[in-house]
């Protein structure tokens, strides 16, 4: 009897073995004691430590959301490290993949901890997932709180993808509660006191009705009747096409129109010597080889420079060299060599390459430092560029630079004012404004359907995933600026539309189901 006793207390049991084992590295039999009815699944300790473990997961798995999301402004997040770093880094992606293993991992401990409650035994985490636990709780938070307090304009960019992701978040987070319901039920049908069970069970079912009636409050512009979408947004390719080429060269441009983009943008500054020019940092480090030929220099200024030292120039090498996009694929010999051999960009050159294919154009315009010799006659001589040397067509340009509006609108009436920021109507059709140009998380499909009765319509920059460029096409923009014209020109419809009808019968049949199966788990 002894004997038999003793291999009973010894016998494998593998699935068992294997959830305590990774969980509390408690593989033999011995080691681990089930819960006996009435009792609490855990000891004190453990008690206190499980709800850890919990928001371990809650906020790394609002960490990974947010960051997913982000992926739009990878580029911002890596150039704002540059400035204060000093060398290009994929940051952004490097941070995605910390992220995906730190949730992965806690995912995975709390799972094995339901799973083991479900065979009711004992929780004991392990002193190791324990520090890894409070690794990823204290990553977490503290990469919110730096990312909210830098960068805190992400949250918009949140708030906005749920008005795409949510219907998906709802199906997935009822389908957590279904599986959530066995432990739920085992537990709360062992206690042996109604208090315990309703502690047990009840905030279990406010989180249920919670997550029920969750879409009633729920909007997004992609469900709309059918036959109501607008047309897609025209694409102009932010300083060209920087993801196959270098930014704001003319093979970049040159590859936004063979990928039928719509219009090009750029950024302009004046040289030394008044020759206006294409460039968005303040200085050359990052996108031309100023350290090879000008190795003292490469802290000033780019408008300091004539444009006899612009032209010695490489504004190529570095894009094979530093790929400044995660997402980027390769390039062929021919792209390489094209872009290993490009030079800065005039803007006369620019403009004349528009014209010639019948392309709008859009540009911030740079004020030079102090004591540059065009300080303060920065937009006549870039007027003079466009008027009198490039021979552009007025009705392609979209002026953008507030200063000297009026001035402007005398000298070139043909051109479309543009405005960057938002405006009541009457103002902006007293300045003859056509177009705003605004940030893509100042996005509202009621302001964008307002401006356009007063025939004002709407950029959105910068938009690069298909999700934002669909919920930008549902809110009825007009445009969008996009590094990546070669990806959403394929778009041919956005990528999450129902009616309010087809949401509905999706919703009901949701809740519907895991109605049942809950209700069938709890009653055997």
């Amino acid at each position: 009897v002894v004997r038999r006793r003793l291999l009973q207390r010894y016998e494998h049991q593998p699935f068992i073995s294997c959830l305590a084992g990774f969980y509390s590295c408690r593989w033999k039999r011995y080691q681990r004691r089930r819960t006996e009815p009435g009792k609490c699944c855990c000891k004190t300790r453990e008690c206190v430590f499980f709800p850890l473990l919990v928001g371990a997961f809650c906020f790394s798995l609002v960490f990974l959301y947010m960051w997913g999301e982000a992926k739009n402004d990878y580029n911002n997040f890596d150039w704002y490290n540059y400035g204060n770093l000093g060398f290009w880094f994929l940051w952004s992606l490097v941070l995605l993949i910390v992220a995906a293993i730190l949730f992965t991992y806690i995912t995975l401990l709390l799972v094995l901890a339901m799973c083991l409650l479900a065979e009711g035994q004992q929780l004991y985490l392990h002193w190791s997932h324990k520090i890894g636990t409070f690794l990823v709780l204290g990553f977490s938070i503290t990469a919110l709180f730096i990312l909210s307090v830098l960068w805190g304009d992400q949250w918009k960019t949140v708030r906005l993808s749920f008005q795409i992701t949510a219907p998906y978040l709802h199906i997935g987070a009822i389908t957590i509660m279904v599986l959530l319901s066995w432990p739920v039920a085992l537990h709360a049908i062992r206690a042996d006191k109604k208090v315990v069970q309703v502690i047990i069970v009840g905030p279990y079912l406010a989180i249920l009705l919670f997550l029920f009636l969750i879409p009633l409050g729920m909007y997004s512009p992609c469900i709309r009747e059918m036959g109501t979408l607008g047309p897609k947004p025209a694409l102009i390719g932010h300083r060209g096409a920087p993801m196959l080429a270098p930014e704001n060269t003319e093979m970049s441009f040159q590859k936004t129109i063979e990928h039928g983009g719509d219009g090009l943008e750029t950024d302009v500054t004046i040289s030394y010597d008044g020759v206006p020019f294409l460039m968005h940092d303040s200085t050359l480090r990052r996108t031309t080889n100023i350290k090879e030929v000008y190795p003292n220099d490469t802290a000033q200024n780019a408008a300091l420079f004539s444009w006899d030292a612009l032209e010695e120039l490489n504004a190529g090498t570095w894009f094979l060299k530093d790929k400044p996009f995660s997402c980027m694929g390769s390039l062929s010999r021919a792209d390489q060599n094209q872009a290993m051999n490009q030079s800065i960009y005039k803007l006369s050159n620019f403009l004349r390459l528009a014209d010639s294919q019948n392309k709008l154009v859009i540009f911030d315009l740079y004020r030079p430092p102090e004591k540059h010799p065009y300080r303060n006659s920065w937009i006549n001589r870039t007027l003079e560029v466009i008027l009198s040397e490039s021979g552009i067509r007025p009705h392609l340009v979209l002026w953008l630079e507030n200063d000297m509006r009026s001035f402007v609108q005398s000298v070139a009436p043909g051109f479309q004012q543009t405005m960057g920021s938002k405006a009541p109507v009457e103002d902006l059709l007293m300045d003859n404004i056509v177009k705003l140009n605004l940030a893509y998380t100042e996005m509202s499909s009621e302001d964008i359907r307002k401006y356009a009765e007063a025939n004002i319509t709407t950029n959105l920059y910068v938009v690069n995933e298909p999700w934002l460029f669909s919920l930008a096409w549902c809110s009825g923009a007009h445009s969008v600026t996009t590094n990546a014209v070669h990806t959403l020109k394929n778009l041919s419809q956005p990528l999450f539309l129902m009616t309010p009808q087809q949401y509905n019968i999706m919703w009901i049949l949701t809740d519907l189901t895991s109605v049942l199966l809950i209700s069938l788990i709890f009653a055997l």
